[in-house]
């Protein structure tokens, strides 16, 4: 490891979003800067989000940012004026990546490579004059009389830890969603032990278990349906969208839009239930209207062959199992009773929701190091001086769409410039 070359003006810990656009950052101004990564190479997350497209960013305002952030947005105000959407799609483009506004106002690479992302955030890094050493693990920080003093770090072929000194620190380390890509919440352990609060940790974005689970629709996708979420029978929210069928309950955007309050939910031992509306064009009148046309006119068909023309293939046994159907009997069982119980699994179709995806699968964490123990003018600690936070490791998460690793970008960059400044003392003569 090259890190003789103590004390360094800033060190930060995390080479994932938040801790490129730091130590990028940082070095911009003036500042020798030493980035620490645990893994074999930056960005590991970064290259595999998105499904190995990278949703980068968002192009809404600010204010739409805002709206998808979860739990104190207005925190991020600084951070967003400091670096927002259009600096980071300017900074890629730079750096030879162009990118492509999609449906939602979300941003990708043209590529539609997730790695070009990352390879191109590690040459700007570079290209600051930053040191990057990999397989460096952070063991702890140091503070002496409150104020951040450096760092003691393993290295790979060495045993024996090695401190290194710098004027401040920056903490980039993620959350504890995708561990294998390095978030394994050695930041949350370092901010506890140095007095910061951790609020409760949770996995976000991620597919919940349901009963019944359908498996038989495995792998089957509805587009444009709406998902209401309950807890313990009172309605808490709705989403439109997306929603996928798994072996094991649903996954896909809607669900994921809601999965934060399910498992917050789930959490504190609530019930928690949900509704599929696969219809939500038609209100209960129309689709009854509609459903009657089709049995008045198709009585000589099947069962399985009416409900085809009102579902995906693969809910059409899903559907005469739940309402105990012969598929090959004639449309005219399809009454009464039969009828209602139709079209209430049509507007509502209801899971108990059992369980969740586990930090494995995870996009995000919710939960993290307390907001009021950070200044959001510069994502400073308030417990420990020269010490500031980016990133994941916060107390902040958004839906998806890409605000997540606009969250990243712009607190990285934001801790990056305060640290550069406060690194540099009384010789800091402004921005340039």
């Amino acid at each position: 490891m090259n890190l003789d070359e103590s004390p360094w003006d800033v060190v930060v810990v995390g080479a994932g979003p938040a801790g490129l656009l730091a130590a990028g950052r940082a070095a911009m101004l003036g500042a020798r800067v030493l980035l620490l990564e645990k893994m074999e190479k930056p960005a590991r997350k970064l290259r595999i989000t998105g499904k190995g497209r990278a949703n980068i960013t968002n192009m809404r305002p600010l204010e739409g940012h805002l709206q998808e952030i979860q739990p104190e947005p207005r925190f991020l105000r600084q951070a967003f004026q400091a670096f927002f959407n259009r600096d980071l799609v300017a900074l890629l483009e730079a750096q030879g990546v162009p990118t492509r506004t999609e449906r939602g106002e979300r941003v990708f690479p043209a590529s539609g490579l997730a790695w070009d992302v990352a390879d191109a955030l590690v040459a700007w890094v570079r290209a600051q004059g930053v040191e990057i050493v990999s397989h460096a693990r952070v063991e702890r920080l140091l503070i002496r009389e409150g104020t951040f003093t450096g760092l003691v770090v393993a290295g790979k072929s060495s045993k024996v830890p090695h401190e290194v000194e710098a004027r401040c620190g920056i903490l980039a380390t993620g959350g504890l969603s995708y561990p294998a890509t390095g978030s394994t919440g050695d930041g949350l352990r370092f901010a506890e032990a140095s007095g910061h609060r951790i609020e409760p940790l949770l996995p976000s974005l991620v597919r919940i278990d349901t009963r019944p689970a359908h498996p038989t629709a495995q792998g089957l996708t509805l587009k444009n349906v709406q998902l209401a979420l309950w807890i313990d029978g009172k309605k808490h929210g709705t989403e439109f969208g997306e929603a996928e069928f798994t072996a094991k309950g649903l996954a896909g955007a809607s669900v994921l839009r809601l999965s934060r309050r399910i498992v917050q939910a789930m959490a504190a031992g609530r019930k928690v239930e949900v509704t599929l509306d696969l219809k939500p064009a038609l209100d209960v009148a129309k689709l009854e209207a509609r459903l009657l046309r089709d049995l008045d006119a198709h009585r000589d068909r099947s069962c399985g062959q009416l409900l085809k023309a009102l579902l995906p293939a693969k809910l059409v046994d899903v559907f005469c199992a739940v309402l105990v159907l012969d598929p090959s009997g004639s449309a005219a069982q399809i009454k009464g009773t039969k009828q209602r119980q139709l079209l209430s699994l049509l507007k509502e179709m209801r899971f108990a929701v059992t369980g969740h995806g586990g930090w494995e699968e995870a996009i995000v964490t919710a939960g993290g190091v307390s907001l009021k123990d950070i200044d959001p003018r510069d994502m400073a600690s308030r417990k420990v001086g020269n010490l500031y936070f980016a990133g994941e490791v916060l107390d902040l998460d958004a839906n998806t769409g890409g605000y997540n690793l606009q969250i990243a970008f712009s607190t990285g960059w934001l801790a990056g410039e305060a640290a550069a400044r406060k690194a540099a003392g009384p010789s800091w003569d402004g921005l340039p």
